[in-house]
């Protein structure tokens, strides 16, 4: 084997210059936080309080840390192996996961640029010299094969900073899909809790209508036995068989509604509508927690996945306008390369046959149409725009909190008067019977007292659900806890992005 002769001293030296380079456009620094101490000018910390399953008292702790299993508080082991089922095979988050491999992958392709690129290469040609033209081959004749093997080493020096700002701004859209698959994480999760709660619901309410139909068939009863004794009138009977049909036709809708939520919750779980589902929610199954966290607002913008994703967005632009500055000076790359030539391959690597390249090329635009400065613009422009995505994500996230803590004040407050007026159409619906059985009432007094009830019952359920739904809204506003997953106990400082390892890994 031969002794290639080693590149000159100077490709050496020419990469310690990328050392002493330059970077050329703005650094990035995360934003900083909006200047507020609440989420909104009066709010209270306890909520009121009914005395039934999902009217539990609750209060805000300030500074209280989320779970990374926040839905844990539901204290529900059904809901809690779904959503650890949807985690692991909804495709949604395949997806997402799959974009941040291609997304990091993408980064470390970049990162290649600083350092040289070496190259091998063998050739092989079959030639004929034409008679009339010389010299020709050693050998004197005019057919002869040329063979050539050679290496080269070339390397772009980064003096502007432009591969350094381009690295940058890929490893910064990496953590901006890292962010992305921990809010696809949050989304789902809170999702199939919804979707869990609004299935109990259902079943709160198909179970109230069932038992509305049953007490106005018992007040049919009453009406057609009055009837056979002639103490009230046929239309009575007729009105209230009326009523009993109206019933009945709220239950297919409603019947429906839970299919479709079955439907909904298996979708969300990577499984077929056709694979039934052996979970089952009721309201009497979940509990709600007695404490509920209420970050800073300084805190928020480092805990929502979607701000931090957005911030990542504007380092990325930030960094794209350094990279179209570095463009407009002079880009220099430096070569060196060994090659042979022979025309056998034996002798290939023979003595005296070994040659050696050493180049420098400097390029510089002169006339471009103003492409460059286009460009520049272009970039800068794109800073301006994901600055203020930033600022609107940041605004859409702190209303988010301010939506959520309002709805948990007035759906406790609209609790508990479902819960006292449903009591009171009770009563009043239970004293029109008995007069009705005593013949001292009206028909349609009684009618009305049974609508008013039947429309209690489901105003409550409904209020009753909504206030679970708003204690998960609360743990997704507030970003879920994904930086305490596993069971972590938090990270020092400012969190960072660490996806699911499991989800990352699948499908490779």
């Amino acid at each position: 084997m031969p002794v290639f002769p080693l590149p000159p001293r100077s490709v050496f030296l020419a990469c310690g210059l990328l050392l002493g380079g330059c970077t050329l456009g703005p650094d990035f620094t995360p934003p900083d936080p909006p200047k507020a101490d609440s989420f909104l000018p009066d709010t209270t910390s306890e909520f009121v309080a009914t005395n039934i399953p999902g009217g539990e008292a609750q209060r805000l702790v300030q500074g209280l840390d989320i779970a990374g299993q926040w839905w844990g508080v539901f204290e529900s082991a059904p809901l809690n192996g779904l959503i650890e089922r949807a985690l692991s095979a909804n495709p949604d988050i395949r997806a997402a996961a799959a974009g941040l491999r291609m997304a990091r992958e993408n980064a470390r392709a970049q990162r290649a640029t600083l350092f040289p690129q070496l190259q091998g290469g063998l050739g092989a040609s079959q030639n004929q010299t034409p008679g009339s033209l010389s010299p020709v081959p050693a050998s004197g004749g005019s057919i002869y094969g040329l063979f050539t093997a050679g290496l080269t080493i070339t390397y772009a020096l980064d003096l502007w900073g432009a591969n350094r700002r381009q690295i940058e701004s890929l490893e910064a859209l990496a953590e901006a899909q890292c962010f992305q698959l921990e809010g696809a994480y949050l989304s789902l999760a809170a999702n199939v809790v919804a979707a869990a709660i609004q299935e109990a619901s259902l079943r709160g309410q198909l179970e109230a209508t069932q038992r509305i139909i049953a007490a106005q068939r018992e007040t049919l009863g009453i009406l057609e036995r009055q009837s056979s004794l002639g103490a009230i009138a046929g239309v009575d009977v007729a009105a209230q068989q009326a009523a009993v049909a109206q019933a009945e036709a709220t239950l297919p809708p409603l019947q429906k509604a839970l299919a479709l939520q079955r439907n909904l919750l298996a979708t969300l779980t990577g499984r077929l509508p056709n694979e039934a589902l052996t979970e089952q929610f009721s309201l009497a199954d979940l509990r709600l927690p007695h404490e509920l966290p209420l970050s800073l607002p300084a805190k928020l913008v480092e805990q929502r996945p979607d701000v931090r994703a957005a911030e990542a967005n504007l380092h990325s632009a930030g960094a794209l306008v350094g990279v179209a500055i570095a463009n407009q000076f002079p880009q220099i790359t430096l070569s060196a390369g060994v090659n042979t030539q022979a025309l056998s391959v034996d002798t290939l690597f023979g003595p005296g046959l070994t040659g050696s390249t050493v180049a420098a090329s400097l390029m510089q635009t002169i006339l471009d149409g103003g492409a460059l400065s286009a460009r520049k613009r272009a970039a800068q422009a794109g800073l301006e725009q994901a600055d203020a995505q930033y600022r609107s994500t940041v605004l859409a996230a702190f209303r988010n909190v301010a939506d959520v803590l309002r709805a948990l004040e007035y759906d406790a407050l609209a609790l508990k008067a479902a819960v006292d007026a449903e009591r009171a159409a009770a009563t009043a619906r239970e004293i029109a019977r008995r007069r009705l059985e005593l013949g001292d009432i009206i028909y349609s007094a009684v009618l009305l007292t049974e609508l008013a009830y039947q429309q209690t019952l489901l105003n409550r359920v409904q209020a009753q659900a909504a206030r679970f739904t708003d204690t998960a809204a609360l743990f997704q506003a507030l970003g879920g806890g994904w930086w305490n997953r596993d069971g972590g106990a938090g990270q020092a400082g400012r969190p960072r992005c660490r996806p699911p390892v499991p989800a990352v890994s699948q499908g490779r």
